[in-house]
């Protein structure tokens, strides 16, 4: 067995004839700093800590140099401590190992302690062995010596300071310390440890004798490849008498939910992520799932998500409760929370707003993760508070529950989307939603704090993905997920870079990393971590360059402070070039201002094995706009649909169940009508002296009696012919019966598409619009038969009286010619508002579109201003 070149022990001792161990250490090691040194070393590598982070300086040689050379330790140095703490950190957060970090004395131990905070509050464990001058040089004025005892406080788990080296101390001292303290830092609660190490001359390799009588019972810890002292936690199961009482309380609780959550925050290990999907399939409840908890993310196989079928996931739970209908309507009364600290302000304030309810906190560690001061249960151990609930009956209620919320996320879904996609400059949003298409299932992710990570809590997109090992699959033992990570603990923007380095050795994963640009200025020393010839897969760095901070112009310290101010003090507007930044680093460096510009950049960096930052160009004010836009429209949007779903009467009959509606079946009659012009969609080539409008009637027919009418008229402009669709609604009419609608249907926004692909395997493209135009028309026509409303009743919430009596009456809308002056249109307008027509069509020659309410009579009127190319 090898402990290091300069300390070697052979495990048979005999090949050393009668040479024992100790005469034989006597010969290797030049002095007791060494030998000391060299102890430590090798028992943090039988501890399995073979990680090491060494910060320069004088008095640590002795623990730099065994490090170093021992056969199998990995080790990185850096100039800067700071960041080199914060690698290690990042390193424990990947792996779920600790890191050993070497320093020197003096003030290159205070440049640990915010790593040592994050750690710390993130449960990272991490071990610090810092250099120290002996006690004759304390508090005389020395050289580089501060008090360095219990100097980080209560943010470590433990201290230990060792005495200076002597051949008068035992060196059983040394490792049963050393595995105490690595105990300590792996068991819950997991966090830093810090030995203090002092050392007085020589600090190299000087020979200076010792005595051998300190290797006095280490024979069997020589003649092995184990630590000296074996720690072993034994688990008690919950069905253990002495808890199951207690558990059995909780199971009543969750028995008796009528509208549960469950809430997955930073769930860290992947057996906690597989017991938390099985215990969501289990209780099937709504499942709101934090950016941390590795399930925000999620890819799927061929656009169908089996796991989606199975559980039921509210990614934007943040941007519903923008609308106070919602707020009103999430009231849960029990709820599950696995895993620590949720990223989102709106979510926690809507955890309080739902007190007094039951609050079951579930986590691995001890801590109290209970900032509103609403748990009302804790548990300590996810897969075992999930193994007990899986084996107990919980029924499923709720019904509305669920499908509203379903309901809602959809809509925020595409409504967020549709305002992403549809902006044409680059975003910081954008760089969020698309972020997913850059990794695979064996990459990780990184996020920065302040807006990366908000903003990949509220707009990441989940894709599908063609591959074979589905993401996360129920039906199997393999759990395949998006690794994320983050400094959350003290959520500080010090040391991200370094962080995010360290991480991507940890998890040896492909790791993209998501960073602002102060927090990427904060720690550019962590860019020569990026040179360092470790084993780690390549990096892709985002820089969301805003050139300040712009999380502050989202804050309301933005709306009531000078400009100037903010500048200096809040936003610390800046000019540095981060390209040049990565030229001085010698890292590839790559610079965006387009959405193609990005995403060429995130598919060449994929491809290639080389470290890349990719430095997205954006703008404060920029950004504090478009979110301001996706959290209007979102907001209306939500309010919309609340309104439209408290409007359903829903039985409590069909609570076991989703449907509301079933087609009974579906006919179709053809129509001919002469016209005296020809229509606005003829060809120009079109010369004859008659003109006709022809088409089909679709006439679809509900179990309950209710019948709906469509009209099917197809258009040359969109290259339709009466054969071509007619042979689509002879497909419609074998097919469409016994065909189910959700209640919500009538909300659109995609959900007609959805309904087309999910119910009767029709992809939206496929389908002609005239043929579209007339199902949908008919579907909503034949629910607001079964409603006993109208259509305008149906598509919008708000009861709207219009004068005259005959509104249910009028079946299609008024079109005008827009060649008329606007004093005559405006007249004509209002006639036909008198008749009782709800909607207006409008010709516009202007080749754009509008969308205005028009107030008449005290009513509100849709005018729709639809543009068409003649």
């Amino acid at each position: 067995m090898r402990l290091s070149p300069s300390l070697t022990i052979a495990n048979d001792m005999s090949h050393y004839n009668n040479l024992n161990e100790v005469e034989y250490l006597m010969q290797k090691c030049d002095n007791i700093n060494f030998l000391w040194a060299s102890l430590i070393i090798e028992e943090c590598s039988r501890l399995g800590l073979m990680y090491f982070c060494i910060a320069p300086g004088s008095r640590s040689s002795p623990l730099a140099i065994a490090a170093s050379t021992h056969p199998t330790t990995t080790c990185i140095s850096c100039i800067d401590e700071r960041s080199l703490s914060f690698h290690a950190v990042g390193y424990g957060k990947g792996s779920h190992r600790p890191a050993v970090v070497i320093t020197s004395s003096g003030t290159a131990v205070s440049n640990l302690y915010p790593a040592i905070v994050e750690a710390s509050q993130e449960f990272v464990p991490l071990l610090v062995l810092t250099a120290d001058r002996p006690p004759e040089l304390q508090d005389v004025g020395a050289n580089q010596a501060i008090n360095q005892v219990n100097h980080y406080g209560r943010f470590v788990r433990h201290f230990f300071s060792f005495p200076t080296p002597s051949d008068e101390v035992s060196a059983r001292m040394l490792l049963t310390t050393v595995d105490y303290a690595v105990h300590i830092a792996t068991s819950s609660p997991c966090g830093p440890v810090h030995i203090n190490c002092p050392f007085r001359e020589p600090l190299d390799s000087s020979p200076k004798p010792w005595e051998r009588s300190c290797l006095s019972g280490l024979n069997v810890w020589m003649s092995m490849a184990k630590p000296f002292t074996y720690y072993f936690q034994v688990q008690h199961p919950f069905d253990c008498s002495y808890v199951d009482s207690d558990m059995a309380e909780v199971l009543q609780v969750i028995q008796m939910a009528k509208k549960g959550l469950l809430l997955l925050g930073a769930i860290h290990g992947e057996d906690d992520v597989w017991a938390a999907l099985l215990l969501a399939k289990h209780l099937s409840w709504p499942v709101v799932v934090d950016i941390l908890s590795g399930l925000r993310l999620r890819k799927y196989i061929d656009h169908i998500s089996e796991i989606d079928n199975e559980v039921l996931f509210i990614d934007h739970l943040d941007h519903l409760l923008l609308s106070d209908s919602v707020k009103d309507f999430m009231q849960a009364d029990v709820i599950i929370q696995i895993g620590s600290r949720i990223t989102s302000k709106r979510i926690s304030e809507m955890l309080e707003s739902c007190f007094p309810c039951s609050y079951i906190m579930v986590d691995k560690q001890q801590s109290r993760h209970d900032p509103m001061h609403i748990v009302t249960h804790r548990v300590q151990n996810i897969i075992h508070f999930s193994n007990y609930i899986l084996k107990a009956f919980v029924p499923h209620t709720g019904n509305q529950w669920r499908r509203f919320l379903q309901t809602l996320n959809t809509m925020a879904d595409w409504e967020i989307s549709l305002q992403i996609t549809s902006e044409n400059s680059l975003t910081e949003p954008y760089v969020a939603h698309t972020i997913l298409d850059a990794i695979c299932c064996e990459s990780a992710i990184f996020f920065g704090n302040s807006m990366p990570i908000r903003d990949a809590d509220m707009y990441a997109r989940n894709t599908p993905e063609n591959y074979h090992n589905l993401a996360i699959k129920l039906g199997s033992r393999s759990c395949h997920y998006i690794q994320v990570g983050s400094n959350r603990g003290a959520s500080g923007i010090d040391g991200l870079l370094s962080t995010a380095i360290g991480y991507a050795v940890g998890c040896n994963k492909r790791v993209i990393s998501v960073l602002g640009d102060v927090s990427f200025l904060h720690d550019t020393n962590g860019l020569s971590l990026l040179r360092k010839q470790i084993p780690r897969k390549p990096m892709t760095i985002l820089v969301i360059n805003n050139h300040g901070g712009a999380i502050f112009s989202l804050l309301p310290v933005a709306a009531n402070t000078e400009r100037n101010i903010l500048d200096q003090y809040f936003y610390t507007c800046h000019d540095v070039s981060v390209q040049n930044l990565c030229v001085a680093h010698g890292v590839k460096h790559v610079r965006v201002s387009t959405k193609m510009d990005l995403r060429d950049a995130l598919l060449t960096s994929k491809s290639q094995n080389v470290d890349c930052v990719i430095e997205v160009n954006s703008s404060i004010e920029d950004n504090a706009h478009f979110h301001s836009t996706l959290r209007k429209f979102t907001r209306q949007a939500m309010n919309h649909a609340m309104d439209s779903l408290s409007r359903i009467s829903i039985p409590d009959s069909i609570f076991n169940g989703s449907v509301l509606y079933e087609v009974g079946k579906m006919e179709y009659s053809l129509y001919r009508v002469q016209l005296c012009s020809p229509p606005t969609s003829a060809s120009a080539n079109n010369k004859s002296s008659a003109f006709f409008r022809e088409g089909f009637i679709i006439s679809l027919s509900l179990t309950d009696g209710s019948i709906g009418f469509g009209e099917v008229a197809p258009l040359e402009i969109h290259k339709e012919n009466l054969f071509d669709v007619e042979e689509q609604l002879l497909f419609l009419t074998h097919t469409i019966g016994g065909v189910t609608i959700k209640q919500f249907l009538p909300l659109l926004n995609g959900l007609f598409s959805s309904w087309l692909w999910h119910n009767l395997g029709i992809p939206t493209g496929s389908i002609f619009p005239s043929v579209r135009c007339g199902l949908e028309m008919a579907v909503l026509n034949a629910i607001a038969a079964s409603e006993g409303s109208s259509l305008l009743n149906i598509l919008c919430p708000q009861t709207v009286e219009f004068p005259g009596s005959s509104l249910l009456d009028v079946r299609i809308c008024a079109l005008l010619d827009s060649n008329a002056p606007p004093e005559e249109i405006a007249s004509i307008a209002a006639d036909l508002v008198n008749e009782g027509f709800a909607a207006l069509k409008l010709k516009e020659r202007l080749f754009i579109y509008l969308f205005i309410y028009f107030f008449y009579c005290h009513s509100k009127v849709i005018v729709t201003l639809l543009q068409q190319r003649k």
